[in-house]
């Protein structure tokens, strides 16, 4: 087995930082290449990260120094490329959503199976110390039946956010808006812990945005498959930018997770008394609004993208899937796929019949 894994950054947008910063953390790992089509984009980063540059996407999957691709570039370009380095024997990682269309990503899902290379989806959100620690508690029955979910992302990004990005704001290459690109992660811890969707009711809306085809605000209803219910709410266009809330009641428990940190945690235990949670150590760093990814898309803690990077490394080693692979970040993009067909057709719709 190597001793250091080769990653390939393709794309050079905001989160490439926060990819190159985390890759270049891993003990045995190295950024050895990076992609654009800009090739000014493409040496900037390369410079920094002591690397490989590339403009021809083809010729750098060619590189025998490359083991992973970390595909970050517009979300309607994620399964084609995906693809292309599944076939050439590289292992791949994808920024969410995994793509735009289920077709193409259950495709992605296929081919890196057929070729046997790994796939993970990014969802670090899961690997976030509050999330681990709330997943857990569910798991071991401590929070009893899940009734009650609602999410919430009051983000803002200002109009020039979509206008100095010709691609941003277009079903074609973003395939939706607030849900999609900014409330996938909220939309993906919430499935994860309250279980499966059984079916979606929706709304959705542009109203606050010019020159965009897709959602600036979003409102949902879901049934799980366990019975319990919930909301999503969701907007871009929350002045000055606001929380990602996820509340999530059982019959014996409930928990709070605004902005990544766990605020609330009550268990009932056996006596049927309110246990007393210390949740002081699962609170991330504050940090000021105006730094904040409800407001600044770059503004990104990357420690849970470093766990997320090394859990891949490690699945390479051992020969067993990511955490959080195709068939895990397929189930988010489903339920916003659902939403948007329920908000296109005005009525409600089964998450297994998409």
């Amino acid at each position: 087995m190597k001793k250091e894994f080769g990653f390939a950054i393709v794309g050079t947008g905001l989160i490439s930082t926060t990819h190159y910063e985390q890759i270049s953390a891993i003990k045995g790992a190295k950024v050895a290449a990076v992609y654009s089509r800009s090739e000014e984009k493409a040496k900037l980063l390369a410079e920094k990260a002591g690397s490989d540059w590339y403009t021809d996407y083809q010729e750098m999957l060619k590189s025998k120094e490359i083991d992973i691709v970390s595909i970050i570039t517009p979300s309607g370009t994620h399964a084609d490329m995906a693809i292309e380095a599944a076939r050439a024997g590289k292992h791949v990682i994808v920024e969410k959503p995994m793509d735009i269309s289920l077709e193409k990503a259950q495709q992605m899902i296929d081919v890196c199976c057929e070729n046997h290379v790994k796939l993970s989806v990014i969802s670090q959100h899961r690997f976030d110390p509050p999330a681990v620690k709330v997943k857990a508690d569910i798991d071991s029955g401590r929070f009893g039946k899940m009734i009650l979910g609602q999410a919430s992302v009051n983000w803002y990004r200002p109009q020039s956010y979509y206008d100095t990005s010709k691609w941003r704001g277009t079903k074609e290459m973003d395939g939706g808006g607030v849900l999609i690109n900014q409330a996938i992660h909220t939309i993906d811890l919430f499935q994860y812990f309250m279980g499966e969707v059984e079916s979606v009711y929706a709304h959705t809306a542009i109203l606050a945005h010019e020159r965009i085809e897709v959602e600036d605000v979003a409102v949902a209803t879901m049934k799980f498959k366990n019975g319990g219910l919930g909301t999503i709410v969701g907007t871009t266009a929350a002045y000055p930018g606001l929380s990602a809330r996820l509340e999530i009641i059982g019959t014996n428990g409930t928990a709070v997770i605004e902005n990544d940190q766990l605020i609330k945690l009550y268990l009932r235990n056996a006596n049927d008394e309110r246990e007393a949670i210390n949740i002081a150590g699962f609170e991330s760093h504050n940090r000021e609004e105006s730094n904040h990814a409800s407001v600044n898309p770059a503004a990104l803690d990357g420690a849970s993208h470093r766990l997320q990077f090394t859990d891949l490394i490690n699945a390479i080693k051992e020969d067993r899937e990511p955490v959080v692979n195709g068939e895990e970040g397929l189930k988010p993009l489903k339920i916003i796929i659902a939403i948007y067909q329920s908000a296109r057709t005005g009525r409600p719709i089964q998450i297994d019949d998409i």
